[in-house]
């Protein structure tokens, strides 16, 4: 009788989740999207320029990095407008998945170092630092599941693309770290953190003391890409995975990726703050020694 009482109460449960004791998953018990999150574009989404976000009637929100519909080549202005738009990106509960990607077959190569100005300058490091952690915090703050589709080149910011919980790389993508210690700068942006989490401390030094160009299909043997796809195939890969996310309930959804990027979040807010103020001095010594050898 009490073995019976058990099964019950446990197939009561399930029901409650929309779980089936005999299948495991029932359909997902997601709600309707609002009206108002398909029809009415949010006010974020062209806040941006340099990310184009389009939004599907489930959920799934495509982020594009990009400068006037081509390659990015990112700029001061970028790295001031990511920590909002990101942070609206997490707030947004019509979001269900997102996934991160670029123009042009690319998905960040170059960068305008001279947008920058004087990073010698203690008040124009000290916004570049605050943006530099809040930026990353932002995206860790991204409550749904996040997927990075990369093709082309992912020279700059990789960092960014590896606070997602899945990374998918066609064939033909590169990952580098070109802006800095070949450059003369304390590799400290978040990109040493990112990348020792995933390929470990070892590897993670070794690459960005000798920084050169390493293979999708190298990325995942050290464990950073999951899958590789045919070229220009990243994103059509990582919508069929987001459909897949989607079956899951809301919560579970939700839940597993902050379960998921808690170890990160916690290095990251742990070391980018310190380790941008020992990218800050490099900087500046560097500003400083071309100027003197300009005399």
């Amino acid at each position: 009788m009490a073995r019976m009482l058990n099964i019950a109460l446990a197939s009561v449960a399930l029901t409650a989740f929309g779980l089936s004791a005999t299948t495991g998953w029932a359909q997902a018990p997601t709600a309707p999207i609002a009206a108002a999150s398909t029809t009415t574009v949010p006010a974020y989404f062209t806040a941006t320029p340099s990310l184009k976000m389009t939004r599907a009637a489930d959920g799934v929100l495509v982020v594009e990095f990009n400068t006037r519909g081509g390659p990015i080549q990112f700029s001061a202005a970028d790295h001031e407008a990511f920590v909002d738009a990101f942070y609206a990106i997490g707030r947004d509960r019509a979001n269900k998945v997102v996934i991160l990607t670029g123009a042009g077959g690319e998905w960040m190569s170059g960068i305008d170092f001279a947008s920058f100005g004087d990073v010698s300058d203690p008040d124009r490091w000290a916004k570049v630092h605050d943006e530099g952690t809040q930026v990353l915090e932002n995206l860790l703050n991204i409550r749904v599941p996040v997927i990075c589709a990369v093709e082309g080149k992912a020279w700059v910011h990789s960092e960014y693309c590896l606070t997602a919980n899945v990374i998918i790389a066609g064939q033909g993508a590169t990952f580098n770290d070109a802006p800095h210690f070949a450059g003369g700068i304390v590799p400290a942006d978040g990109i040493f953190t990112t990348w020792s989490y995933w390929a470990g401390p070892g590897r993670a030094q070794a690459w960005l003391l000798s920084p050169k160009p390493i293979s999708a299909e190298t990325a995942k043997e050290w464990g950073v890409v999951a899958e590789v796809t045919p070229k220009l195939g990243a994103v059509a890969r990582a919508q069929a995975l987001a459909a897949d996310f989607l079956k899951a309930p809301e919560l579970t959804r939700r839940n597993t990726r902050i379960h998921f990027v808690q170890p990160l979040k916690e290095r990251i807010i742990r070391e980018t703050g310190y380790g941008l103020l020992l990218e800050g001095e490099s900087a500046d010594a560097l500003v400083k020694a071309s100027r003197g050898a300009a005399k």
